[in-house]
């Protein structure tokens, strides 16, 4: 199967990168390992930044030196200029394309300011921005016919003897067999990983580093995979996320005295660790949004509510929300260029698996949204502009001594159930590579997670079937996750002092 672009992942990164592409004038193919509908997307919330001024006053340099403050020196500034500099263009986009923001008495995009802003710059659609952002962007790539294959899951990337890449091998979840899918260019929009910390994590289930470890397989180099953040107000009990947008619009955050312990609107990492100190010190702690009242929960904070009562049976109209920090974005991921292109010939990458240089240590609020739509369209263009790819990748690939991990699989035993070490995994991660880091438990995770690897072999899966077989595509997700699990401590370990979202506690 061939196409110019090939694009794994149909998030609003992947979506957005395929118009581009397909408006440059070339062939794309989308490859999603669930439904579009379903990317992770949807669950940023709160808003996308862009200094539009249209409740405050606000300039692109703010946003420019916000984002630059809260990466706590380990972004690059040429590409936060860019970004920020894109953001108006972006959004008046996506505003042409039908994304129904929220409005102003005087009809102009709504805005609310999210942590670490100096300004309201987060333009909103309620609080589900991205679920609208993703849904509208998704009926845009139906109406231009762009082919989009569902529940294909990433095994590695194709390559040609000059180690370029010239396509991906996949799985068809439905009927088990395998794809070969040849491209001149292919584009990594797979998402993160905080899906390591297992159920300490807002994301879905499916943000488990896929793109990343096969990037990285593949010869492409990481950047900052040390640098998770934290969110602070995951439910307590489910860590579904409840969006910053209910501190953007004035809640508070209390521990059980009642007492308001932190600014809640600095950035995500001092408040998480805030809320870390109150838990360890005894404390429960709760978001509290009672004074806001029922009418402007309802209009402007809906589904926050609906989750509450929902996930916690509590009402946040009368009821203090229980919440604690967990994992929820990655700033690491695969390093790429001004024009999204990795170290790879061949391959680009955009969205949260890339590392654009642009959230360094620490994601300010708001930015996230951004960053799909910029690069998005950045990386859809450098691959449609790539240089023609050389035939003799598909003519002379040689099938038969292609050595795959399915391949690998049929031959290990099951004695270890590997669901229970991917719960252990989650622990371990959430306790030692977490909110606070110490050197010694870091040592002590990578001990056990080579262990994790080691034992590998012997957690072979039950179910032989060929067709949806969830049993053996969430092994092949729990090896990368064990992958980029791998590089996390690595890179923790080698960065000695605190930054950002890496906060190391002096033992």
């Amino acid at each position: 199967m061939k196409t110019d672009v090939l694009i794994i992942g149909a998030g609003g990164a992947g979506l957005t990168a395929a118009l581009a592409a397909k408006d440059a004038g070339v062939s794309v193919r989308v490859i999603t390992k669930e439904y579009p509908t379903r990317s992770q997307t949807c669950m940023a919330q709160g808003g996308m930044n862009a200094a539009l001024g249209n409740v405050s006053a606000d300039s692109i340099e703010e946003h420019i030196q916000n984002t630059l403050k809260s990466a706590h020196g380990e972004a690059d500034e040429e590409a936060v200029r860019y970004m920020c500099s894109e953001a108006p263009n972006a959004v008046a986009w996506l505003d042409e394309i039908g994304v129904c923001f929220s409005r102003t008495p005087e009809g102009k995009i709504a805005q609310r300011r999210l942590g670490g802003a100096s300004a309201p710059r987060a333009c909103y659609a309620q609080d589900y921005t991205g679920l609208k952002i993703l849904h509208t962007l998704y009926e845009r790539c139906l109406k231009k016919d762009i082919e989009i294959l569902n529940e294909r899951y990433l095994l590695d990337l194709l390559r040609k003897e000059d180690g370029s890449v010239c396509g991906a091998l996949l799985v068809n979840i439905r009927s088990g067999e395998l794809e070969h899918h040849f491209a001149k260019s292919v584009i990594l929009a797979s998402g993160g990983y905080s899906r390591i910390y297992d159920k300490y994590s807002t994301n879905s289930t499916a943000s488990t580093g896929d793109g990343i470890a096969a990037a990285f397989r593949a010869g492409a180099k990481l950047l900052g995979m040390e640098f998770v953040q934290f969110h602070p107000t995951g439910l307590k009990n489910s860590s579904i996320l409840i969006s910053e947008s209910a501190r953007g619009e004035g809640g508070y955050l209390l521990n059980s005295k009642g007492e308001r312990f932190t600014n809640e609107l600095a950035p995500r990492d001092e408040v998480s660790r805030a809320i870390n100190a109150q838990i360890l010190a005894g404390e429960d702690v709760f978001l509290d949004i009672r004074h806001l009242g029922e009418a402007f929960i309802e209009k402007n904070l809906p589904q926050e509510r609906k989750l509450a009562l929902l996930y916690e049976n509590i009402d946040p109209v009368k009821d203090l929300i229980p919440i604690k920090a967990v994992a929820h974005y990655t700033m690491g991921g695969i390093e790429v260029d001004n024009k999204s292109q990795t170290s790879v010939s061949g391959l680009f990458a955009c969205g949260e698996c890339a590392n654009h240089k642009v959230h360094g240590s620490n994601r300010l609020g708001g930015n996230s949204l951004l960053e799909i739509i910029v690069f998005g369209c950045e990386a859809g263009k450098s691959a449609a502009n790539f240089s023609f790819c050389d035939e003799k990748c598909q003519n002379n690939f040689d099938f038969k001594k292609e050595k795959n991990f399915i391949d690998t699989v049929k031959e290990y035993k099951n004695e270890i159930d590997f669901y229970e070490k991917r719960t252990q995994l989650g622990e371990l991660f959430y306790k030692k590579v977490g909110i606070i880091r110490k050197e010694h438990e870091l040592l002590q995770a990578q001990q056990e997670l080579q262990k994790l690897k080691e034992q590998l072999p012997l957690m072979g899966v039950k179910d032989a079937s060929r067709v949806y077989n969830t049993n053996l595509i969430e092994f092949i997700e729990f090896r990368n996750m064990l992958d980029v699990c791998q590089t996390v401590v690595t890179s923790a370990l080698a960065r000695k002092e605190s930054c950002g979202a890496h906060y190391v506690e002096v033992e």
